[in-house]
Order: structure tokens, then C-alpha cells, then sequence
């Protein structure tokens, strides 16, 4: 029994031993890839407000714009929804990424710990049938 579950904590570790890495890879390609996501969304802003601004002055050069201008406010909380999401989505992957490093390690330590219980209750057994045995030889010789 012992044996089996030090071979599976063997296999746990090797295996985050050759993971680790990867996800480290994939932690940093992940982030370059939400930085672009959030330039390439300030950049669809920008060029968004531009025109949306050159529209304006071409239809209303001299005639004040209120319709206007909380059209362009309502569109505003939409780019920021989408950069929302790209956090959330970033957030997501780094928990899953410590999930799956640090869910290793603790099957490894329940493992262990599980094994020291079974050895510190089979002590207690062996003292208790000790007990009871000298119990029993005091009680046949009296």
C-alpha cells in the first residue's frame, strides 16, 4: 500500500515537473495576447470617437448636438464591457492555472498526511492490544 502511493506521488510530481513549464509558456502568451486584446480595443475606440466626431461636425456645424452626444456615451459602456470581459477572461485563466499547479501538490500532501494517520493508528492499536494482552496474562496468573 505504501509503495502504490508513493509511486502515484511520484507520478504527481513528475508530472508537474514536465506541466510546469508549459503553463508558465502559457501564462505569458496569454498575457501578450490580452495586452493586444486591450490595444487593439483602445485602438477600435479611438478610431470609433474619430469618426463619430467627423460625423458630428458634418451634420451639425452650427446646430447644438445633444441626441448626438448620448448616442456616442451609450457606445462608450459597451467597449468597456468588452474590456471588462478580457480581465475576467485573464483572471479565469491565471486561477485555472493555479488550479491545476496547486491541485498536484495538495492530492500529494493528502496522500502523505493520510499515510501518517494509518501508521500513527496502527501504533495506537498495537499499544492498545499490548495493554489488553498484559491485562490478560496479570488476570490468569492472580
Amino acid at each position: 500500500m505504501k509503495v502504490k502511493l508513493l509511486n502515484v506521488l511520484t507520478v504527481c510530481i513528475v508530472t508537474l515537473a514536465v506541466l510546469s513549464p508549459a503553463i508558465l509558456v502559457f501564462s505569458m502568451v496569454y498575457g501578450r495576447h490580452i495586452e493586444l486584446v486591450k490595444a487593439q480595443n483602445s485602438t477600435c475606440e479611438v478610431n470609433n470617437n474619430s469618426r463619430a466626431n467627423d460625423f458630428l461636425f458634418s451634420q451639425n456645424e452650427g446646430v447644438p448636438f445633444t441626441s448626438n452626444q448620448e448616442s456616442i456615451s451609450t457606445s462608450n459602456p459597451n467597449l468597456e464591457t468588452q474590456n471588462l470581459t478580457a480581465v475576467e477572461q485573464y483572471q479565469l485563466a491565471t486561477i485555472l492555472e493555479w488550479f491545476f499547479l496547486i491541485t498536484p501538490i495538495c492530492v500529494g500532501l493528502g496522500i502523505i498526511g493520510y499515510d501518517r494517520y494509518l501508521v500513527y493508528r496502527n501504533a495506537v492499536f498495537q499499544e492498545q492490544v499490548e495493554m489488553l494482552e498484559r491485562l490478560w496474562q496479570q488476570s490468569i496468573e492472580q
